[in-house]
């Protein structure tokens, strides 16, 4: 194999862990549009929703059918997390957001240990295997089949948030909440609709990446943080930038550890620290982020 050949295969494969990366940044982004919320917990929802996806399929129900039903419980539930935990903090300090962000992360991670054990457990690869070779770089179904499905996500969300009324009045809360609440728009419903949103997106990435980590509670954890570093370096409040980041951040890492030797596949982990401390340095609000503007 070439130089060359090598590292296009080395960013086809970081191509396609960046796109699980994306899918959760997503979740993030939408949240924090929404709320102006970072929810630590995303991860560990994302990890409860791929929990009802296994046990879906461990009773018997087809994978492809599953999915949709895990995706209708993870809209519920973000619902529903964002009624009971989040709301009754809305409008604290910052500080009291973060705190309950973070117990939410360990009492969901604790619930699923406690329901499902710590064991890993074999998650169904829903794409095929083999994959095709193209002027020697080789691409699996898998990787292929989640590129497309983060593309599909991506496309859906446009057409949602572009082209129907409930996107709109989510733009309009987004952009200024209490002219929305002025114009008669329910606001807190729609921050549960977009909970629900973030929950279900978040799933998704959950349900791509456990087949390749394999499910047990706390494999959500170093996904999360190429997640917040994918975040981070598109800024906080844009869904595009978000998937760029995934993507950037998934094939810096693959690159690093395989043209890096002091870094490796060991401190490869040590890549999303560096662009999350290089960004906050350079351009705090991210590559297609708003800087936020007060008047004096």
């Amino acid at each position: 194999m070439s130089a060359l050949t090598d590292l296009l295969q080395q960013v086809v494969e970081g191509i396609g862990s960046g796109a699980v990366y994306a899918s959760l940044a997503l979740a993030l982004v939408l949240i924090h549009r929404f709320t102006g919320i970072v929810n630590f917990a995303q991860g560990e929802l994302a990890m409860l929703s791929t929990y009802v996806a296994w046990q879906l399929t461990a009773s018997g129900m087809p994978f492809w059918l599953a999915l949709p039903v895990t995706l209708a419980v993870s809209f519920v539930g973000g619902m529903l997390v964002e009624r009971i935990v989040i709301r009754p903090v809305q409008g604290a300090p910052e500080l009291t957001v973060v705190i309950v962000t973070v117990g939410l992360f360990i009492f969901v991670n604790a619930a699923a240990g406690l329901i499902w054990s710590f064991t890993v457990k074999d998650f169904p690869q829903p794409f095929p295997d083999g994959g095709i070779d193209l002027g020697g770089v080789s691409m699996d179904w898998s990787t292929l089949g989640i590129i497309g499905v983060v593309a599909a996500v991506m496309s859906l969300l446009y057409l949602l948030f572009q082209h129907t009324s409930i996107g709109l009045v989510m733009r309009a809360v987004a952009c200024n909440p209490v002219s929305a609440r002025l114009s008669g728009i329910r606001v807190s419903r729609v921050l549960m609709l977009g909970w629900g949103l973030a929950a279900t997106v978040g799933a998704v990435s959950g349900v791509l990446v456990a087949p390749v980590l394999f499910l047990e509670p706390n494999m959500m954890g170093g996904v999360l943080i190429y997640a917040f570093a994918a975040a981070t370096l598109g800024g906080f409040d844009s869904p595009v930038g978000a998937v760029v980041g995934g993507l950037f951040v998934g094939v810096a890492e693959t690159l690093a550890g395989a043209y890096v030797d002091v870094i490796g596949a060991d401190l490869k982990v040590g890549v999303p620290l560096v662009i999350i401390l290089a960004v906050l340095l350079v351009r705090p609000q991210g590559l297609f982020g708003r800087a936020a503007v007060e008047r004096a």
